[in-house]
């Protein structure tokens, strides 16, 4: 009896495993780009909207842009059978007639061009179900947080090329000991003294500033000699 109930008991819990493994995973709304680079243009973005209803089909989706994408550059390339494209003063809407109930939403626009110097790009998106139900993904997914509970569709990009320019460009010179500073200093402010500064070579004046020097030598010349004289002479007294 023991091992027949801990069997039983096996196989339940194994039971549950699979039903947990096979249990779907919250409904979102998804995007992706076909160019992964901030700055880049002509860029199609492809939206899947997972339905989560049981009850009612997906019947239209609004998107909010990112700032930096101007509404009016936004085209739509394609959408379910029989929904329209509307855009908004911060976004579009694609929508018509409900889907079936369980039917994914997919559609996709076309951005003349990515906001430069942006790597991550939410497109807060409101769906809307037959039934007047709106599932709201809105919560921006901020980098090394945690995913909120309705996430916004998110792009990551790489840096375009005018970042990686401006970075390159935007190291501090440091110019040479001694170099002058280009143009006047700014009124109120001192002229920086350079580092280094070299010695100018005194004029050149004939040597006419040493004459005293040898005067002063041959004087004392002489008085060395006469001294040696007198030392030398014989004591007559």
């Amino acid at each position: 009896m023991r091992n027949g109930f801990r069997w039983s008991a096996a196989g339940v819990l194994a039971g549950l495993g699979v039903l947990a493994l096979a249990a779907p995973a919250a409904a979102h709304v998804e995007v992706s780009a076909d160019k992964d680079r901030a700055g880049a243009s002509d860029v199609t973005l492809t939206f899947h909207g997972e339905a989560e209803s049981t009850s009612a089909g997906i019947k239209s989706e609004r998107v909010v842009l990112p700032e930096g994408i101007d509404p009016a550059t936004v085209t739509l390339v394609k959408a379910p059978a029989g929904w329209t494209f509307t855009r908004g003063a911060d976004g579009f809407t694609v929508g018509g007639k409900a889907l079936k109930v369980g039917a994914d939403a997919e559609w996709k626009v076309k951005i003349a061009k990515l906001p430069d110097g942006q790597t991550r790009l939410s497109f807060r998106t409101l769906e809307t179900y037959g039934d007047g139900k709106v599932s709201r993904w809105i919560e921006i997914q901020r980098a090394g947080e945690d995913e909120p509970d309705n996430p916004a569709p998110l792009i990551t990009l790489k840096p375009g090329p005018k970042a990686t320019a401006t970075a390159t460009t935007a190291q501090p010179t440091v110019s040479a000991p001694g170099a002058a500073a280009s143009g006047p200093a700014p009124a109120g402010v001192a002229p920086s003294t350079p580092a280094t500064v070299q010695a100018e070579p005194a004029a050149d004046d004939g040597g006419s500033s040493l004459w005293w020097v040898w005067v002063l030598a041959g004087a004392l010349i002489v008085a060395g000699g006469a001294v040696f004289l007198a030392r030398r002479r014989p004591n007559r007294s």
